[in-house]
């Protein structure tokens, strides 16, 4: 567990927050404002809710910043039989599925993430909220003929997620892309997304990292 992971015990149910993946959507504030208490010194009290009132909230964290671990013998957050990605309102991608995260420091294993596309993140893959300081602008539609749509199945099984060098983040698996309204949406296999924050093709890569030389 790294310096920045705070773990807050309880008899029923544990919850971790690591500050480093945070970028204060507030799911945990509007949701338990008796745990989740920004105020407080100690901001978050185990025993201020139910386990599972509290993992239900903990699991609409967008990020993965705050997961909890039932105590009391419930169920712990499942993992996400599909794997998918919103592309937010100006912001970052969010996604949830069973990833498998590529980092400098190995391979995290997650539910829940958000990853940077402006560009500007000093924490990528992650977002660090860099996108509200560089002003990034892009309404996150897709611009979708027709959708490709994998056979379904009971699960879409592990998604790898990697950021190539100096280019696009790669997905590995089957992916379900939705726009931040979630009008439009496509099923696609092994797909590149922008994270230099330039394509004109956005959320997809069209290779704009290359002529702006995007380091990334």
């Amino acid at each position: 567990m790294s310096d920045k992971v705070r773990d807050y015990s309880g008899d029923a149910v544990s919850i971790t927050y690591d500050a480093t993946r945070c970028i204060h959507a507030a799911e945990c504030i509007r949701g338990l404002p008796a745990v989740f208490d920004t105020k407080r010194r100690r901001w978050i009290d185990p025993s201020a809710a139910g386990a599972a009132a509290i993992t239900e909230v903990v699991m609409r964290c967008p990020t993965g910043a705050l997961h909890a671990t039932r105590r009391d013998g419930g169920p712990d957050e499942p993992t996400p039989a599909r794997n998918v990605v919103t592309v937010s309102s100006n912001g970052p991608l969010y996604v949830r599925g069973e990833l498998e995260i590529e980092t400098s420091a190995g391979t995290i294993h997650e539910t829940r993430a958000a990853l940077c596309r402006c560009g500007a993140s000093k924490r990528r893959p992650f977002c660090d909220g860099s996108h509200q300081d560089i002003g990034f602008r892009d309404d996150g539609q897709l611009e979708l003929g027709k959708p490709i749509a994998p056979p379904q199945t009971d699960r879409d099984g592990p998604l790898l997620v990697r950021a190539s060098h100096r280019g696009p983040l790669l997905f590995g698996g089957v992916l379900e892309i939705r726009s931040g309204d979630e009008r439009t949406w496509a099923r696609l296999q092994h797909p590149a997304l922008c994270r230099c924050g330039h394509s004109r093709r956005k959320p997809f890569c069209d290779a704009t990292h290359q002529q702006i030389g995007f380091d990334g």
